[in-house]
């Protein structure tokens, strides 16, 4: 599934239709360039998932917990990680295979360590304001 999104005041539209997409799915990796917009993007699904924290990057903490009404969501940002062994050390297990939502920026840094069913969403920059967002089931 493709969504074309022209401006900021789309990404609720997106976020809700990755919602319906997404189904019963629990983990979800984003995929895209530097400045593509995840993190961005990933507060707007967050809001479709009834989260009412703030909702910031979790560079350098790494995981950021919320709450929202259908249970935990855990953001991961796995950028600044240097080696696998701090995945570990995080205790990913008990969250990726917890029974919460895990949204997880840079997935690429912890492939290996990364369940079996997911939905991948791909953001691809067209220019400045426009992005298009491919969500498919891995």
């Amino acid at each position: 599934m493709e969504i074309a999104v022209n401006d900021l005041s789309n990404l609720p539209t997106a976020a809700e239709a990755l919602l319906a997409f997404a189904g019963a799915a629990k983990i979800f990796i984003f995929d895209g360039d530097m400045g593509a917009g995840k993190t961005t993007f990933i507060k707007s699904f967050c809001r479709a998932l009834g989260v009412t924290d703030v909702v910031s990057s979790p560079t350098y903490s790494i995981v950021n917990e919320y709450e929202s009404a259908g249970g935990p969501v855990y953001h991961f940002d796995f950028y600044r990680i240097k080696d696998i062994q701090e995945a570990y050390d995080l205790g990913y297990e008990e969250y990726f295979y917890g029974g919460g939502i895990c949204l997880i920026e840079w997935p690429e840094r912890v492939t290996e360590l990364l369940p079996d069913h997911l939905v991948k969403v791909e953001i691809s920059i067209l220019d400045e304001n426009q992005r298009v967002f491919k969500f498919s089931k891995v």
